[in-house]
């Protein structure tokens, strides 16, 4: 009882209206149909009475069929004009819902707005300004203050926290900075364990004469003096 109320509350004056339009154009229609049989009947009996020499009785028929063909006109303009006034009753319709959606967005968009002061917008871009200005002093001064080698030496106390934090986690394990320290160190040694392998030879060479020397001065030596 009560769904059934409630749904035909919901049945409004235009619904109606348009419902009722759309009935009248239904038996239009059918109207129509049997306008067109009874159209193609008369030509059909004109034909007949014709052919069988019967000349009034088919100018009859032609005269029946001219005043069907009337009342067809008749109906197709009617049906037009309920089609029309269908269509338009729809549209207008449809602008008016479209028409009460804005409204009731327009009055929500102003209860926001009252919530939503120019002044509290402009207080609020200001303090946001003001904070990034004070956060860009602070970074400035922090940056300014730390030399290159402050940085450097800031960046290493960080590898060695990291190291020393792998070191607790897996004492069997070197950290990499201290691997890298050892392999420094021995490439250390071993350079300058070339170096001095370089020197001795270096140092051999310039000591012991050379065979074309030797051979030089044997010559001389076996050379007769010259009176």
């Amino acid at each position: 009882m009560g769904s059934s109320t409630s749904k035909a509350a919901k049945i409004t004056a235009h619904d109606r209206a348009i419902l009722d339009l759309k009935v009248q154009r239904d038996k239009l229609k059918q109207y129509q149909k049997r306008l067109e049989s009874v159209v193609s009947k008369e030509l059909e009996l004109a034909k007949r009475q014709l052919a069988s020499g019967e000349k009034k009785k088919a100018l009859l028929a032609l005269r029946r069929k001219k005043f069907q063909e009337g009342l067809l006109e008749k109906a197709t303009m009617q049906m037009a004009n309920l089609d029309e006034l269908t269509y338009s009753i729809e549209h207008a319709m449809m602008e008016k819902q479209v028409f009460e959606g804005l409204q009731a967005g327009n009055q929500v968009l102003k209860e926001l707005n009252k919530e939503m002061s120019l002044a509290d917008v402009e207080k609020l871009m200001d303090e946001t300004h003001e904070a990034i200005a004070y956060q860009e002093e602070i970074d400035e001064l922090l940056g300014t203050r730390l030399s290159v080698a402050e940085a450097e030496e800031i960046e290493r106390e960080l590898d060695e926290l990291a190291a020393a934090e792998i070191r607790e986690a897996m004492p069997g394990v070197p950290s990499a900075s201290a691997a890298e320290r050892e392999r420094q160190q021995q490439r250390q040694e071993e350079e300058e364990e070339e170096a001095e392998a370089e020197q001795e030879m270096d140092s051999g060479l310039a000591k012991a004469p050379s065979s074309k020397a030797k051979a030089s001065k044997s010559r001389a030596r076996n050379q007769p003096l010259l009176a």
